[in-house]
């Protein structure tokens, strides 16, 4: 089974099609929706985790192209800045997804990318402001 978080960008022209139910029924493919935002006959945005053998993945992933939605990796736009975290944890209890935790008995702040769904509560909760999300930056997949 393979497993990624991603953002979803549609264009206006295909913003009011099932295309998020296609990939379940063509390509056996499921996913958790995390966030949506559909501007009807404008344009819309969905973060998902989208899992599934990755035969079907790809294919759904080629789907998606080929229907002109712009296809991101969200957890690859996640970073934090090591030099400027305090390593004091307030991330750790907002984190719905696990990404971020604290490894004991260092004590240390982990942050696994992989796992994270880019909702951008570690943000807002971080007084130094070491997590950076980025969104808008393309990755090939």
């Amino acid at each position: 089974m393979y497993s990624r978080m991603l953002s979803l960008r549609f264009p206006k022209n295909v913003v009011d099609q099932p295309i998020v139910c296609h990939l379940a029924s063509k390509f056996n493919l499921t996913f958790n929706i995390l966030s949506a935002k559909v501007y009807p006959r404008r344009e819309g945005l969905l973060i998902m985790e989208m899992s599934g053998h990755r035969k079907n993945f790809n294919e759904g992933l080629r789907y998606l192209k080929e229907m002109g939605v712009k296809v991101e990796s969200v957890g690859q736009d996640v970073r934090r800045d090591d030099e400027v975290c305090w390593r004091c944890g307030l991330c750790t209890s907002i984190c719905p997804t696990g990404a971020l935790w604290v490894k004991r008995p260092e004590m240390d702040v982990v942050f696994d990318p992989d796992k994270c769904s880019g909702c951008e509560l570690c943000v807002s909760v971080c007084p130094p402001r070491a997590m950076q999300v980025r969104l808008n930056r393309d990755v090939a997949l």
